[in-house]
């Protein structure tokens, strides 16, 4: 295991979780040699908070980035603030750390697990994609905000999407796109999605992984 996943190993939450007719699965893989991906998950309340992060590089400090990015969303989290209050916080912890030299792309989503409601921020992250009737797949869209960390300005859009019983919403980092077809060690986004679709309500996707 290299140091930068022996530091994410030690800051990500449990890869499963179930409760209020909600499942989460997470993967990350190759486990031993993950550099700057990280994700997040917690519950409070009837919200279910979840984030997934890609950090510049594939180095060590490309892990200390994302663990400062982690834990600065949940600092802003357990604060009260809102999404795109919490991206700015990130990233105003950033360029003071690391100046503009270093910084983070992140999906950070709320779902309401009583209404189904998904809130959410796009900070320079690959689009999520959301899976229906166990076949239908489409990217969700929200306008691009830039990563955190590197200072562009722009503005933080919050985009909603009402989920329906069943549905699957897929979040991952540039690892996924950029793997190739025919690469026994690696999935690109239609294996993904394929496994993600097919998997029963009730399993978690890191189960169906390592079946």
């Amino acid at each position: 295991m290299n140091v930068a996943a022996a530091m994410q190993w030690n800051l990500t939450p449990p890869p499963a979780y179930a409760g209020h007719d909600v499942t989460v699965g997470a993967v990350m893989e190759p486990a031993y040699q993950v550099g700057g991906d990280a994700f997040d998950h917690a519950v409070a309340g009837h919200t279910l908070h979840l984030g997934v992060f890609d950090a510049m590089g594939h180095d060590t400090t490309a892990g200390i980035t994302a663990d400062e990015a982690v834990a600065a969303c949940r600092n802003a989290r357990r604060q009260g603030a809102s999404q795109d209050e919490t991206s700015r916080e990130v990233q105003r912890l950033l360029i003071e750390q690391f100046g503009a030299r270093h910084c983070v792309t992140a999906i950070l989503a709320d779902l309401d697990m009583l209404c189904g409601l998904l809130t959410w921020v796009n900070r320079g992250h690959h689009l999520p994609m959301l899976i229906r009737d166990n076949r239908r797949t489409t990217h969700l869209s929200c306008p691009w905000a830039g990563p955190m960390g590197a200072g562009l300005g722009l503005p933080v859009a919050t985009a909603t999407e009402q989920l329906e019983p069943g549905d699957r919403l897929l979040l991952y980092t540039d690892g996924i796109v950029e793997a190739r077809a025919g690469d026994a060690s690696s999935a690109g986004t239609g294996s993904s999605t394929s496994s993600a679709a097919t998997t029963p309500a009730d399993t978690t996707l890191h189960e169906t992984s390592a079946s």
